[in-house]
């Protein structure tokens, strides 16, 4: 059976979480308390050597990591329903709306990017809310007006059907209302999230649903 080693709040992980449930995939789940620092264990690391989840471990024992790779690989290893438009101009905007969050929200608001602020820099938590809510105000502004302008933008990111873009997009937003990000100017952003709650896959794919979950933990 593959294997998810994740941690219930990564957003990285619930994106993988999504697609798996999304391909019907049945997998089971090793949890990563990233706050108790497990993924820098040795034994994980020799899985990870980033120290990071979500780290795919398929049928075969390979090791997949990176949740961009993992939901491709995903798609190519079970291509229906399918994540991906099938024209490339379509494969295109999917991936661009991705990679905004991907490459220019997620990581400037991860949990190491914040613990650095705190211990390295000596933020505190007003300081820190102050960069978290800065970054995602910057990108959910753009994210939004790519949606808002995009004639393909349908029910769900692109189109009525949901694609890898979406897969981004929920946790994220996940993430911005459980530091309280006012999302108020987020028509676009709101509507499709909620869209794509409504769907099984993405609601047993829920943080709160998640082995760990009930640890109570803080932060």
């Amino acid at each position: 059976m593959i294997k998810l080693y994740d941690y219930y709040r990564s957003t990285a992980a619930y994106r993988v979480r999504i697609a798996l449930n999304l391909k019907g995939v049945v997998y089971s789940q090793a949890p990563v308390n990233l706050r108790k620092g497990e993924q820098s264990h040795p034994d994980y690391r020799s899985l990870n050597p980033q120290c990071l989840v979500p780290t795919l471990e398929t049928e075969d024992g390979r090791l997949l990591r990176q949740s961009l790779a993992i939901c491709e690989y995903l798609e190519e290893v079970y291509p229906q329903p399918p994540l991906l438009p099938a024209e490339a101009i379509g494969r295109a905007r999917v991936r661009a709306l991705a990679q905004a969050i991907a490459c220019d929200i997620h990581p400037l608001n991860n949990l190491r990017v914040l613990r650095y602020l705190s211990t390295a820099l000596d933020a505190g938590n007003p300081q820190q809310s102050a960069w978290y809510h800065h970054w995602i105000h910057k990108g959910f502004e753009a994210l939004e007006s790519m949606l808002a302008t995009d004639p393909q933008a349908g029910r769900y990111c692109y189109g009525d059907q949901t694609t890898l873009a979406d897969l981004y997009l929920v946790p994220q937003v996940f993430n911005a209302n459980r530091f309280e990000v006012d999302l108020a100017n987020y028509r676009n952003i709101r509507r499709i999230n909620d869209a794509c709650l409504e769907l099984a896959a993405f609601d047993r794919a829920r943080p709160e649903r998640q082995p760990g979950a009930s640890s109570g933990e803080a932060g």
